[in-house]
């Protein structure tokens, strides 16, 4: 299965200030934040049932070298990214974004 993916605007702003944040600390690092979510991005709709369901409806993936995770919707032909996720923040931050 392949489907189309989409972040809802949030999300986007959610991976834009991890960028900035690592990108603050060390310079390369938020580059390299970024070529792993595209990484996580391209792999997801290949298979997006890949990962499990959680309460919610919701599936995650964890980044391999920061402590972040994507968080996504199926939904019928497409993947909806709902957060990307620092995994110490109150993981329900983002919940709300999702009727």
């Amino acid at each position: 299965m392949s489907s189309f993916l989409e972040f809802l605007p949030e999300a986007f702003l959610d991976a834009e200030a991890a960028v900035t944040y690592y990108e603050g600390h060390m310079q390369g690092l938020g580059t390299k934040f970024w070529i792993e979510l595209e990484a996580i991005c391209s792999t997801i709709p290949q298979n997006p049932f890949l990962w499990r369901e959680r309460t919610g409806g919701f599936r995650r993936v964890n980044f391999l070298g920061f402590p972040y995770y994507v968080a996504f919707f199926i939904r019928a032909d497409r993947v909806l990214v709902a957060a990307v996720g620092h995994a110490s923040q109150d993981p329900d931050y983002w919940k709300h974004r999702i009727n």
